[in-house]
């Protein structure tokens, strides 16, 4: 390797000196990106049947207003189960509910913040080939 080096310069014409300078040192640019996203999980979308469920629910309670444990009683009453394909319970209809608020609530102030992209310093290194 020596000696294939020391005929390169040679033959080089930028070797007049007996140093070229990309033999012992690489050159780079360096900098950093920070990026911020709340939207790595998809969307999950109400289904069907959760749609009509939370919509009774919600009729029961605020048109008709019954509470959470008659609006069970009437649920499981009419053979409709949960998603889970369990009994309802009162804490059950509050779930669904408060849940809905929240969900609702988390997509509109949360989900759809457009952070800015921040770029660090940029910098070009030269650093030892060795």
């Amino acid at each position: 390797m020596l000696i294939s080096r020391e005929i390169s310069r040679r033959a080089l014409p930028w070797s007049r000196f007996g140093y070229y300078p990309l033999w012992e040192v690489s050159s780079h640019l360096e900098f950093s990106i920070t990026l911020s996203s709340n939207d790595l999980v998809p969307e999950q979308k109400y289904s069907k049947k959760q749609e009509i469920v939370h919509n009774l629910i919600v009729y029961l309670h605020e048109v008709e207003g019954l509470g959470y444990r008659k609006i069970s009683y009437k649920l499981n009453e009419w053979g409709i189960k949960t998603v889970r394909g369990k009994k309802w319970f009162n804490t059950s209809v509050h779930s669904v509910l408060k849940r809905r608020n929240q969900r609702d609530s988390r997509i509109e102030n949360q989900r759809k913040i457009n952070y800015p992209i921040e770029t660090g310093k940029f910098s070009l290194v030269h650093k030892p080939f060795f």
